[in-house]
């Protein structure tokens, strides 16, 4: 579906779906990782991101050598119910420098107007869905989202 355009689709959660059907993107959360093969995974050329929520999670991401760590969530987020208090903007900069060149992303209720103190805090990319699913435009919100990040890139 995705192939010749420039859009990248990451499968989330399901590595083997991901190897069957010749992905090239995989994120995968503390959960799915205790069983995912990651030598399969690396075989398949994906490239993997994990989520990460604190100390433990950040370590155990790190001995899976990712090519991405994703952090959050940095403030409340309505998405879904999460046992881990919002990260806030702080852990992002902490984090970035325990985590070197690898690139983080920060995800969880991030709004676009937070944007420019989260690049400023170290982080690489963000993620975002109800900042634009429960916009009143959408397609505002996402352009908005694109011209921040060629701003940032």
């Amino acid at each position: 579906m995705t192939r010749g355009t420039n859009t990248k689709l990451v499968v989330n959660d399901y590595w083997r779906a991901a190897i069957v059907a010749g992905a090239k993107h995989l994120h995968l959360g503390q959960e799915d990782l205790v069983d995912a093969d990651l030598k399969a995974i690396r075989d398949a050329g994906l490239t993997l991101g994990i989520s990460t929520h604190d100390d433990e999670e950040l370590a155990t991401a790190l001995r899976a050598d990712p090519h991405y760590v994703a952090l959050g969530p940095i403030f409340p987020t309505t998405l879904k119910s999460m046992r881990f208090a919002p990260q806030g903007i702080a852990k992002i900069t902490e984090w970035k420098k325990r985590i070197g060149d690898i690139p983080l992303v920060a995800i969880g209720g991030i709004k676009f107007e937070h944007a420019a103190d989260i690049f400023a805090a170290g982080a690489d990319s963000i993620a975002v869905v109800s900042d634009v699913t429960q916009h009143a435009d959408p397609d505002a919100r996402v352009r908005a989202w694109l011209g921040q990040n060629a701003e940032a890139a």
